[in-house]
This record gives C-alpha cells, structure tokens and sequence, in this order.
C-alpha cells in the first residue's frame, strides 16, 4: 500500500520503521532537512522536505495515489489541516494525532466527521487504557482484549517459584481444571509457538489465551490473583498520566501524582480535583516513602526520560511493590528494563506504530484480506490476529489435527455463536467463526495463509 507519513518525530519514526518492515511503500515528509537526510539514510523510503500543508509538496509526495496519509507532527492543529487538504487530494484515507485534551474530550466526533478523517490517534490515551487494563488484572505483564470481549490474551512472566515452570505444555490443562491454551513462549529474546512438549521454565514470559472468566480461574489455582490496584501512585503529571488518573478516580481509585514542575503541577491540580497532586522530585527516595510507597498496590513512571523511569520502577519493585508499570520508548531500552524484573512496560511509541498496522491490515480487506484485528503481543515478537471464516474458506470442517499448517503458526481460539472454544486436536472451522491465530516470523493477510 502507498502510505504517507507527515512528521518524522519519535512517533513518526516508529510508524515508517514499522510499515517499512510490512513491506508499504513509504514516503516520508518533513519540513527539517537534516530530518528528511536522516530517514532516507535509515529506511528504504522516498522521502520529501516540505510542510504538509503545502500542495506542492503533498503533490510531489503522489497524494493522488495515497491509500493512507498519516499526520503526526507536534501540532494537532497542523496535523488536522494536512488530512483535510490531503483528503481534498485524493488521499483515500486520513488520519491525524490529535493530543490536546480540549480536542479529545470535547468535540472530538464533530472535528473528525467536518474534516472527513478516517481516524484520529492519541498516543498518550491508548498507553493510559494499557496501563488501566493492566492494573484491573495486576498479575499480568501485558492484556490484549479483542473486539468481541469473549477472548482475552494475557502475559505472564514465570518466577522462580512458578508452578508452571518445568511443566509440560500437554500437561497443563490435565493438571488446572480451566480452559486456557498457551500459545506464545519468549525466552531470553526467542519466541516459540509451542507444541505440547514443550516444557515451560522459570524467567520464561508466556500468553495465555482464554475466555477471561477462564483466565481468572487458571490465576486463582495458580495462587496468582491480586487485588485490582486500587491506591496508585503516578511519577510524572503528563498527558499519560493525567488520562490514566482520570480512568482510575472514575472507578473510586485513590491516585497520586508526583511532579517537578509547578506549572505542570497546577494544571493537574485544576484538571483533576479528586487527586493528590505533589510539588516534589520523585528520584528523592525519602518524597516517595513520605508520600506512601510502601503502601500503594501500584507505581506508574510516567516521565518524559526512559532512563529515569527504568530506575525509579526498579527502586520501586525493591520495595515489593505489588505492580510496578513503565514507560519506556526506546527500544533498545525494554531489554534492559526487562532485564532488571520490569516486566509491565509500556510505549506510546509502540501503540501508534501497533495501531497502524493494524488499520492497513484492516484497510487491505479491500482487496481480498479478511484480517478483523491485529495486536503485537510477545514484546512485538509474535502478532496475535482475528480473522472472519468466510463461507469460501477451503478447510472448513476438518479436524484441526488433519490439516497441515505453517510453522510457527497456532490456531489460539474461535469464537462461535457468542461462545468461546479453547480448541483442541479434534475441532472444527465453520463459516461464521471468528478464528484467532497466534503467528510469529509471518506476515498473515488471509486465514488460508496459515496453511502449509
């Protein structure tokens, strides 16, 4: 697909590099030189310097032939003027990152609908619903909830005590009366898709997936459950932080914010009442003991430098922290951060660049694709997809067990007249299912690319 990407910021990096490696044909612009030289150095792309409100540069850009135009530059103002003079161009679908509080919580619908945007984007409010679904289930390292809410991906991460580790994964449903499959396995940076030999060991972060009344049982006989995060304490007042804050105080959540910055601080005091809002520089251990860390179910670090968020969330999960979340944005960063036992990281960057994919998949339906949803699971090693049966599908009706599919590739679960099925060896595909796959190494645009 020809994709145009305005704004080649942090977010605007992470989109080409992600559409890059799906193989669209990219073409960045940006209005800095030096930007522009960097990008064409890094990735296979065309590459145009100018303003994306600027005819003459969308045209160099071929906008008549755009399938997608993405504006993310730091304006939300500019970003929403290059959609709508790039949809008057002919770009077939627009979409802008709007940040600005004003614009989400006010009269979002109503600017996207005069602007005939496809979609509008927000990184920080998508990290804030990741961290809020996280701390609904602290166990979890990471959630993935499909559209339909009757399937549910979880991670988890197995201590040295686990139960799990040193199980067979063809044991596991004999020994736990809940029906759950385990469908992703990374260890030390290398995933598997498992079969049933292989045997689960300590350090290893796997997904399960299950229907999410299933997934509370299988934690309850694990003796995994925690209490959902009820008192949270945030470092750093930012956009993230302040949309998490005000998901949690919704459902009667006490939530403390730390920042160092007055300015910042007031606004947040001004914006949400409810909370505790603290003047204070969070790395000074003693501010977060006098503010109550021993005592809170979870601590967020939200601040704009990765480096301090990995080592504040560490001194925090030091003092048994119930659930410690972070931000990390870099890439060569999570590693680390994993590393040190932090295994709930969280990334706007990541969220957009995940979230486009997702929409071209989406939009290549057109032309024969029948992809419903996307979602990078695994740390982005492994890509977890829903799929509609439609009644062409040439492998209907035949036992799982008898068809041959490519490696690396597991059917997790169907979803069929409103009921979830676990499969097994001796199940079924009908027209009308949605059928989810856990995939790793492939790039999958139709159910029958699963078949060998």
């Amino acid at each position: 697909m020809k994709i145009i990407v305005v704004g080649c910021g942090k977010i605007g990096r992470a989109v080409i590099e992600s559409l890059v490696r799906e193989g669209h044909d990219v073409v960045a612009v940006d209005n800095h030189a030096e930007t522009i030289e960097e990008i064409t150095n890094l990735y296979d792309v065309m590459a145009v310097c100018g303003s994306g409100t600027d005819c003459d540069t969308l045209q160099d850009a071929d906008i008549q032939k755009t399938d997608i135009f993405l504006a993310c530059t730091g304006s939300d103002e500019l970003n929403m003027l290059s959609c709508f003079i790039a949809r008057n161009l002919g770009a077939k679908n627009t979409i802008a990152r709007i940040r600005d509080r004003a614009y989400n919580e006010k009269n979002l619908g109503s600017l996207q609908q005069q602007l005939e945007l496809s979609m509008s984007i927000n990184p920080e409010r998508l990290a804030a619903y990741d961290i809020y679904n996280v701390l609904k289930l602290p166990t979890a390292a990471h959630i993935e909830t499909f559209s339909t809410k009757k399937f549910e991906i979880i991670e988890l991460v197995l201590k040295e005590d686990s139960p799990l580790a040193g199980t067979r994964v063809m044991d596991l449903r004999k020994k736990y009366p809940a029906n759950f499959l385990i469908c992703a396995v990374l260890r030390q940076d290398e995933i598997y898709i498992p079969g049933g030999a292989f045997i689960l060991k300590s350090g290893d972060r796997i997904a399960v997936t299950a229907a999410p009344n299933e997934i509370i049982k299988l934690l309850r006989h694990l003796k995994l459950t925690k209490k959902q995060a009820k008192n949270v304490m945030i470092l750093g007042a930012s956009r993230t932080a302040y949309y998490l804050a005000k998901m949690l105080l919704a459902t009667g959540s006490s939530v403390t914010i730390i920042d160092k910055d007055p300015e910042v601080c007031k606004t947040m005091c001004e914006a949400l009442p409810s909370a505790n809002v603290i003047l204070g520089d969070g790395a000074q251990q003693e501010l977060l003991h006098e503010e109550g860390l021993n005592t809170v179910d979870a601590f967020i670090s939200l601040t704009g430098m990765d480096e301090e968020n990995i080592l504040i969330s560490y001194y925090a999960s030091t003092q048994e922290v119930p659930k410690v979340v972070t931000k990390v944005n870099r890439d060569e960063f999570i590693s680390l951060a994993n590393r040190l036992g932090l295994d709930t990281i969280i990334s706007p960057r990541r969220a957009i660049s995940d979230l486009m994919l997702r929409y071209a998949r989406a939009t290549q339906n057109t032309v024969g694709s029948n992809v419903e949803t996307l979602y990078k699971i695994m740390e982005e090693h492994a890509e977890a997809l829903k799929f509609h049966v439609s009644s062409d599908f040439k492998y209907t009706d035949i036992p799982l067990k008898n068809m041959h599919f490519k490696k690396n590739i597991l059917i997790a679960g169907i979803l069929r007249n409103r009921k979830t099925i676990v499969p097994t060896g001796d199940d079924v595909i009908l027209p009308g299912d949605k059928v989810f796959i856990v995939s790793a190494g492939h790039r999958l645009l139709d159910l029958e690319d699963i078949i060998d």
